[in-house]
């Protein structure tokens, strides 16, 4: 059932037995490391929309100094009330009697508060604005650099679990940004504090610092444990997230019906989901209470300052800037415990950008990975018509990380407008032969020729186009019918006539006649609207994409395996008609359809075995001689 849902998975999800330890967290030379990537980051913001990036600069920069103006007023306000009440009001400044100075500087402190809230919301919706950008553009990114690695890569779970990493990061990735401009802001705000607090009483800095030292070491600590967590379980949370689409899907639903799955499936999630939540608790815990006794220091230490305040002020302490007046305690104390918040903010967002530049590492370091099967320099492209065709010369090729081969000791050539037919048993090497033919691998020896030349010299985009091929395991796409056809040359999706043509011959045309939207039918039950096919007439249009494509070679791989035999011979008489002066490649099981190749390929364990028309073939009697008389009997 894996594989017909149109997903890879390297195996079934398992459970594991047992609490997984966590991962050791990065070391700090690692994690500064990491910080490496984050000019690369801000580059990335910035050509994403640079008067968005301009403007948040800006508006945080702006909002770093409201709050000294908000507590520095406040001071005057408080002096200002004082004298009035006792009696002793300050001598006038400014032109103006002590209480109307007294509302300039209420309305001043209004106008700073408003200011501020207005500079709040505004970076808060340019800074939204641009997370969006930069989350479309990143996704984009990571789809087009997917899409350009080799299908080995993709089917390497070690560099799906990178891909699966890096794809959690293409949302929020603003988040790092703005926590980079939050701590500059914060930073300013806070020389801004310290300047003034150093006026007044200097030493309070240094139990300040003291203050905030013991919770920035607690949680960076903890930071850099719940990274390595979510790291070490980077495969599981997949397997969760694949559990979930098997369990609640149209697409496996009538199997998860009539073999009664969900149970299994059900209780396979909920043993791997409760393995990680006892994981991420028993970190959370552990997180929880050593923050709070941490927290506990940084409060004592204020309220250490705090009392210091308090007994300077009553001992009317006189300081450079003046005398320690009510004002001036409520300057302090504020300055002061807001500078706390500020070193302690400004500490842990740096530990957390430090931290978040890991997750950029799985992002970029992605990104960085190199397609090996690529256009080489000087690559030329495929000619049209082709001379020659195809020539194997003493190929071999297995998979990464098998010994096995899964084919060896091809030697044989495909020449233009021949159709031949692949035959074998299951696990033979038939569709390895034809990710051969398409270059989606590169062989592990031997070489292929194509019109006398290496199969790697030619321009890979070049190769592909010339080369259809509709696998067994094709991909239905949720799209209309039309889109369905058009990825086999997406190019030509505005071709209507195109697309017409191509499915009139894969008869697909009577699928379309069904619904009255026609070729603007929605397919796939995902989407409001949409309609299932039978495996058919699914197959119908999936042929459609091959006609569509007019490659100079066509390879089918099963492409009548759901279709009844009227169908399937209505199939192989049209096709016959169409691929003629093309080459075709035909892998199929039925002997009825490969019986119309003029050359046939018989496979065994990865090797070619036999090889000739059927007739020759039957009177050799040898491999493919029993596989048809095995078919043949079924029939008897």
């Amino acid at each position: 059932m894996w594989y017909h849902l149109g997903m890879t998975m390297p195996h079934a999800p398992r459970v594991r037995s047992g609490r997984r330890p966590i991962e050791a967290p990065p070391s700090w030379g690692e994690r500064l490391r990491a910080t490496r990537h984050l000019p690369r980051l801000l580059r990335l913001v910035w050509d994403t929309h640079p008067r968005y990036s301009a403007t948040m600069v800006a508006l945080r920069l702006g909002r770093a100094l409201v709050p000294l103006g908000v507590l520095w007023v406040g001071k005057l306000i408080i002096d200002l009330v004082v004298g009035l009440v006792s009696g002793t009001p300050l001598p006038p400044r400014f032109g103006v009697t002590p209480l109307e100075e007294l509302w300039w500087l209420v309305a001043v402190e209004f106008a700073l508060a408003g200011v501020g809230e207005l500079l709040a919301r505004a970076s808060a919706l340019v800074e939204g604005l641009l997370g969006d950008l930069v989350a479309n553009r990143t996704s984009i990114q990571l789809m087009e650099h997917a899409a350009s690695l080799d299908l080995e890569q993709l089917e390497n779970s070690e560099i799906y679990d990178q891909l699966e990493r890096a794809r959690r990061q293409t949302v929020g990735r603003i988040g790092l940004v703005t926590g980079l401009l939050a701590a500059v802001q914060d930073l300013v705000t806070l020389v801004s504090l310290a300047v003034a607090i150093m006026v007044y009483v200097p030493w309070l800095l240094l139990l300040l610092a003291l203050a905030v030292l013991p919770s920035f070491l607690g949680e960076s600590r903890f930071a850099a444990l719940s990274y390595s967590l979510l790291f070490s379980w980077t495969e599981e949370r997949r397997q969760l997230d694949y559990l979930r689409y098997v369990g609640a899907s149209d697409v496996s639903a009538k199997e998860v019906k009539l073999f009664g799955l969900a149970p299994f499936l059900v209780g396979r999630y909920a043993a791997l989901s409760q393995e990680y939540y006892e994981a991420n608790k028993h970190l959370a815990l552990r997180r929880a209470v050593v923050s709070s006794l941490l927290a506990l220091l940084g409060t004592l230490g204020y309220y250490g300052a705090y009392v210091a305040i308090l007994w300077l002020t009553l001992q009317k302490h006189q300081s450079p800037a003046g005398p320690f007046t009510i004002g001036v305690l409520t300057f302090l104390a504020a300055s002061f415990r807001q500078s706390r918040d500020l070193i302690q903010r400004t500490l842990l967002t740096v530990s957390q950008l430090v931290e978040q530049s890991l997750y950029l590492e799985d992002l970029f370091s992605f990104l960085a990975v190199e397609p090996r099967i690529r256009s080489g320099a000087g690559a030329v492209p495929v000619p049209s018509p082709l001379v020659e065709g195809f020539v194997f010369e003493d190929v071999g090729f297995h998979y990464p990380g098998q010994e096995r081969w899964a084919v060896r000791h091809l030697s044989f050539r495909l020449r233009p407008g021949e159709r031949v037919a692949l035959v074998g048993e299951n696990g033979a090497g038939k569709t390895t032969l034809a990710k051969l033919l398409a270059r989606l691998y590169d062989p592990s020896e031997g070489r292929i020729l194509l019109d006398g030349r290496d199969l790697r010299e030619y321009d890979v985009e070049s190769l592909r186009r010339a080369v259809g091929v509709i696998f067994q395991d094709f991909f239905r796409y949720d799209f209309t019918i039309a889109e369905n056809i058009a990825v086999g040359h997406i190019a030509r999706r505005e071709d209507e006539p195109a697309i017409a043509s191509a499915a009139e011959r894969s008869l697909a045309d009577s699928v379309v006649a069904r619904f009255p939207a026609r070729y603007q039918q929605l397919l796939g039950r995902r989407f409001e609207g949409g309609v299932d096919l039978s495996g058919g007439e699914w197959q119908k249009v999936a042929l459609a994409r091959a006609y569509l494509r007019e490659a100079q070679l066509l390879i089918l791989d099963e492409p009548t395996a759901a279709l009844d035999a009227r169908a399937e011979y209505e199939v192989f008489q049209r096709f016959a008609e169409l691929t003629g002066g093309r080459m075709a490649v035909l892998i199929s099981h039925r002997f009825s359809t490969v019986r119309m190749a003029d050359r046939i390929l018989v496979l065994q364990g990865g090797e070619l075995r036999e090889e000739g028309t059927h007739d020759e073939l039957v009177a050799l009697g040898g491999l493919y001689a029993e596989l048809f008389q095995l078919q043949a009997a079924g029939y008897r």
